[in-house]
């Protein structure tokens, strides 16, 4: 509605500005002669005919400029210099030529001289100085025009555009800024409640995403109890059991381990969404590392080199948790013995865990440590695609790190701890 009504403005105000103009164009006829004055001045000369005095010209009082002839053409006088002083010159200004007569005689000739050139000079400054306001007064008013326009129209479609980019770059807490007299002010109105919606359902997300982590976490943390009963009795079945009995129960026993590490994997990973998984670094002797290995490799099949004697910084607890990934990987994929050696480069104890395997294709060597990540040559086999992620996560937690790669013969996981 503003906007209409200030075109309706703009073109009421050009037209009145043309008006003007055309006004000022049919005003600016030719005036007429005063021929009561013409009279006058032609009786006067009659009467001063002989002894006209070219300084005392009468009719002064009527403002009109004129010169005298005599009846040969001879110029007599002029009320002011630079009038035409010749019949021909008179006749190409346009003069006014009038008689002189006395009694019939023809004395001489009057020539009133044609304004016309002066006054339309005059038209045409007046024209010049009208038209120089009208251009600055409606290069202001299209100036103060456009900047409604860009206030009324552009800016809230700019804004429109900045909130379309934060609502996209997920800033929902980012209000539109809006003028609600604006004519687009419903319509910005109705983006914002769009705005307050999406943020309302992304805490609903959250909310829900939050609540099933924590259940996921609860559960894992509940199951881990009755599994580890499970294998507390089978262990105590086979030291009684018959040597025919034992190998089932040593499958239970085998079962329980991977349902206890896939729980644990599962575990640590609803932690860490839950940013609760918690990691205290400590110095430790590098004899630490001799001890989580021997405590992980249940099926004696790691040959550990000599560890150089250093400190590091770890989290023993996380460290048995990543070295027990790392051997129960080799155990499932690879089944051969694991050479583990040690070694300081940089500021790093680097520990190095090979086995015989085949190992994985090139392509998929980056895609180990992401979540839920299973290389195509574990197919068939138990996992969740967690154990490596959490043992990287872990390993950043304590200022470490660890990569794998391929061989010649095998397979190796590197693990780095930091020195002290």
């Amino acid at each position: 509605m503003r906007i209409r009504k200030g075109s309706i403005w703009a073109v009421a105000i050009l037209i009145m500005g043309m008006g003007v103009i055309l006004i000022m164009f049919r005003s600016s006829d030719e005036e007429g002669i005063d021929l009561v004055a013409v009279n006058d001045i032609t009786e006067s000369l009659v009467e001063q005919w002989g002894r006209i005095d070219p300084a005392e010209l009468p009719g002064q009082q009527y403002g009109l400029d004129y010169a005298i002839l005599d009846n040969r053409g001879d110029f007599l006088g002029a009320t002011k210099s630079g009038l035409n002083e010749t019949m021909d010159t008179a006749i190409r200004n346009r003069d006014t030529i009038v008689d002189i007569t006395r009694e019939g005689t023809v004395l001489g000739k009057l020539i009133i001289f044609n304004h016309t050139h002066e006054i339309w000079e005059h038209y045409r400054d007046d024209l010049l100085i009208l038209l120089g306001v009208s251009l600055v007064f409606i290069t202001l008013f299209c100036l103060i025009y456009a900047e409604y326009i860009d206030r009324s129209i552009f800016r809230p479609f700019r804004n429109l555009q900045a909130f379309a980019r934060h609502v996209a770059e997920g800033k929902l807490d980012m209000p539109l800024e809006m003028d609600k007299g604006n004519g687009f002010g419903a319509f910005a109105e109705s983006f914002d409640l769009m705005r307050e919606e999406l943020a309302k359902a992304r805490e609903s997300e959250r909310t829900a995403n939050q609540s099933k982590k924590e259940l996921v976490a609860s559960l894992s943390h509940d199951i881990k109890t009755p599994v580890a009963s499970i294998k507390a009795v089978s262990e105590v079945m086979m030291m009684n059991a018959a040597d025919d009995d034992k190998s089932q129960l040593a499958v239970i026993n085998s079962k329980a381990d991977q349902i206890n590490t896939l729980v644990t994997n599962l575990f640590n990973a609803t932690l860490e969404e839950l940013q609760q998984l918690t990691v205290t670094v400590t110095e430790e002797s590098s004899a630490v590392v001799g001890d989580v290995i021997k405590q992980v490799d249940y099926q004696n099949r790691a040959t550990v080199s000599p560890i150089p004697e250093c400190i590091v910084q770890v989290d023993r607890l996380r460290l048995l948790q990543v070295v027990d990934n790392v051997i129960s990987n080799s155990y499932k994929y690879a089944g051969t013995s694991i050479e583990v050696s040690a070694c300081i480069k940089g500021p790093y104890l680097v520990l190095g865990f090979k086995d015989d395997g085949q190992g994985v294709s090139p392509d998929e060597l980056p895609l180990l440590f992401h979540k839920f990540y299973r290389a195509h040559n574990a197919a068939g086999k138990s996992g969740t695609g967690l154990g490596l992620y959490i043992s990287h996560y872990l390993m950043s937690k304590m200022s470490g790190n660890m990569d794998c790669r391929n061989i010649e013969g095998g397979f190796v996981v590197f693990v780095r701890l930091l020195l002290a």
